[in-house]
């Protein structure tokens, strides 16, 4: 899961953070961009030697180059963290975009609810909190199953928040 408890779930104030998914370890990235340029050199074997490679080469290169920078571009999107903090009196989160610029929402924790909207949202089972007048969403990057389990997740959390 993208997301965990940083704190045990009986302490009096819990940690909770959530990340996109990265798939691609920096190991796989070299590998894919070493792969997809020996693919894409293969058919220049058979031109080694003549005019036609020098008219070829610049595409394969620049195929590699696109590449390279369509994942770096991917990894830094990806960049971003939510942190939820719940204690008895007060609910946080602080969300942190790829750029470095942080949003912030706080509320009495007596106050907040966790909403479930399975449709009408940007992504289905769409996770929202709601206090203090707003409501702010919560693992939208998140899968439709890690949603799920996250809704289950904070709904316990923010009980046994309110009740200690």
């Amino acid at each position: 899961m993208p997301y965990h408890w940083t704190t045990p779930p009986r302490a009096h104030v819990q940690e909770m953070q959530l990340w996109p998914h990265n798939s691609l370890s920096p190991k796989g990235f070299a590998a894919m961009v070493l792969g997809f340029f020996l693919a894409a050199s293969i058919p220049l074997y058979g031109v080694l030697g003549t005019l036609v490679l020098w008219g070829l080469l610049p595409f394969m290169l620049a195929a590699t180059a696109a590449l390279y920078y369509a994942l770096r571009r991917n990894l830094r999107d990806r960049r971003i963290l939510e942190v939820l903090t719940l204690s008895h009196d007060t609910t946080s989160l602080v969300r942190t975009d790829p750029r470095g610029d942080s949003l912030s929402w706080d509320a009495n924790t007596f106050w907040v609810t966790v909403s479930l909207h399975e449709t009408g949202g940007p992504v289905p089972n769409y996770v929202t909190l709601k206090g203090s007048g707003r409501e702010v969403e919560i693992g939208a990057f998140l899968s439709e199953d890690e949603r799920k389990a996250l809704y289950t997740d904070l709904l316990t959390a923010v009980r046994r928040a309110k009740e200690s």
